[in-house]
């Protein structure tokens, strides 16, 4: 699997394939019972703990291996169309692909809680125990947006692990990855919590995604995605998930999903299906030592700046201004445009939201009805969605404030530009037609050839699409 180079490293998610294109098939409407412990990880200095076998044997139980099946169409060239041309259609057959992941048992009736990427676009899928036990799952729901997905199978009186209150980490701890790397076998690796809170590191960028992850050294290769990571207790911390590595092995950098954050995603898609989001309404950009002088904030301020508010919106309505400064939500600080955009989206829309800002040297706090995030794609060529670029994914891209455009958010494995449009790239110009939004993008496309400028990865090209 290929993913963006980032600090001249590759980031690859923990998966032997991904797939594309299943969705939710089934859902029950009510909720698992969930065991859950949220006292502190650690009490006391020392445990006094010199082998962890009683914490970990039960947890073992609890994760299983999740075999993907996907059977796609491959063309095969007639050797005739070397004479005959066109006249003389090509064939298909059938091959089967077959990916690797693992998942954890968070209700007693079969309920198992998984990454995205794992059973993303499989035909079929098969859960393995670790008495040997096998059974068939079905998918309750998936976000790609978190990486996070629900499948189910049918029995009864499972081993179901605790979860912990991942509010509750600090670096330091002690944590355990189960999983079945590499399909070798259920494998327990040990490490610490290397860092909370990570948010910028581009896993889920092709997908416009939630970053919130916890990092470990605690060993994470192919096939851990969707696996544990526990306590020193066996509890249930995260969901892991990515690593980072120029091999495609581990070197002591992996990432899991924070159980509560992977919870609160879980509720949603075993009740409806889908997960909703929360609105503010706002562009942003976070506060730099230089943007804070200019606003007339200390130099060491931290915060986020209103660069732009939607007409109507949510905080349009509460009476937000461009140049506010965003301080906390709901009394929890915001330091960057990436944890407001996560807190926002992990509300519920129509609820209430506290926000305490910075206007004209002055703190105040308005009280914000969210609105309701609208994902629906927009599709700007066959299979090839797109979005206006904000601020945000400007930032992301390293394009400048006065550059204008469309994302690419989604490419659909079967569009005819899947070979040279992918999501993250950004289309500039159409035909030399500067793009300001996707309607007018709509109307520079002619039929036949196009000229599409872009910036991908920070370089720009032109690249040729046919449109009938």
């Amino acid at each position: 699997m290929n993913f963006t180079l980032t600090r001249s490293l590759a980031l690859y998610i923990v998966a032997a394939v991904s797939f594309t294109g299943l969705k939710g098939e089934e859902r029950a409407g009510k909720q698992p019972v969930l065991k859950i412990d949220p006292s502190p990880v650690v009490e006391g200095r020392s445990s006094g703990v010199v082998s962890y076998a009683d914490v970990i044997e039960p947890v073992q139980k609890s994760v299983v291996s999740i075999y993907s099946t996907k059977i796609v169409k491959q063309r095969v060239a007639n050797p005739l169309r070397q004479f005959f041309g066109d006249a003389v259609p090509d064939s298909e057959r059938n091959s089967k692909q077959e990916g690797l992941g693992s998942g954890v048992i968070v209700s007693a009736d079969g309920y198992i809680l998984t990454n995205n990427h794992v059973i993303e676009g499989a035909d079929e899928l098969k859960v393995s125990l670790t008495d040997d036990r096998e059974f068939t799952a079905k998918v309750i729901g998936a976000d790609p947006k978190t990486d996070v997905a629900v499948i189910k199978i049918d029995a009864d009186n499972l081993p179901v692990i605790t979860l912990a209150d991942s509010e509750k980490l600090r670096v330091g701890d002690v944590v355990f990855a189960v999983g079945n790397p590499l399909g070798v076998g259920q494998t327990v690796t040990m490490g610490i919590v290397s860092a909370k809170g990570r948010n910028q590191l581009g896993l889920l960028e092709n997908v416009a995604g939630y970053e919130n992850f916890i990092q470990t050294d605690a060993a994470i290769n192919m096939g851990n995605s969707g696996g544990a990571l526990v306590d020193a207790r066996g509890r249930l911390v995260g969901v892991n998930s990515a690593i980072i590595s120029p091999s495609r092995g581990n070197i002591g950098i992996g990432f899991a999903i924070p159980i509560n954050f992977a919870a609160s995603v879980m509720g949603s898609l075993i009740e409806t299906g889908t997960v909703t989001r929360g609105y503010l309404g706002v562009t942003t950009e976070t506060v730099t030592a230089d943007v804070a002088e200019q606003l007339g904030l200390p130099k060491d301020a931290k915060g986020v700046a209103i660069t732009d508010i939607s007409p109507d919106g949510p905080a349009d309505q509460a009476g937000l201004k461009r140049s506010d400064v965003i301080l906390m939500l709901n009394g929890k600080s915001v330091s960057s445009l990436e944890e407001l955009r996560l807190a926002v989206a992990q509300m519920a829309p129509n609820s209430k939201a506290k926000v305490k800002l910075m206007r004209d040297g002055k703190e105040m706090t308005l009280d914000v009805t969210l609105g309701k995030l609208s994902e629906k794609p927009d599709e700007l060529l066959a299979g090839v969605n797109a979005a206006n670029l904000d601020d945000e994914q400007r930032q992301r891209s390293g394009l400048e404030a006065r550059v204008n455009g469309l994302v690419i958010t989604d490419v659909e494995s079967t569009s005819p530009f899947a070979d040279r449009i992918f999501p993250g790239m950004v289309i500039i110009e159409i035909n030399r037609v500067p793009v300001v939004n996707l309607a007018m993008a709509k109307q520079s496309l002619v039929q036949g050839r196009n000229l599409l400028l872009v910036n991908f990865r920070g370089a720009y090209r032109f690249i040729a699409v046919s449109v009938k």
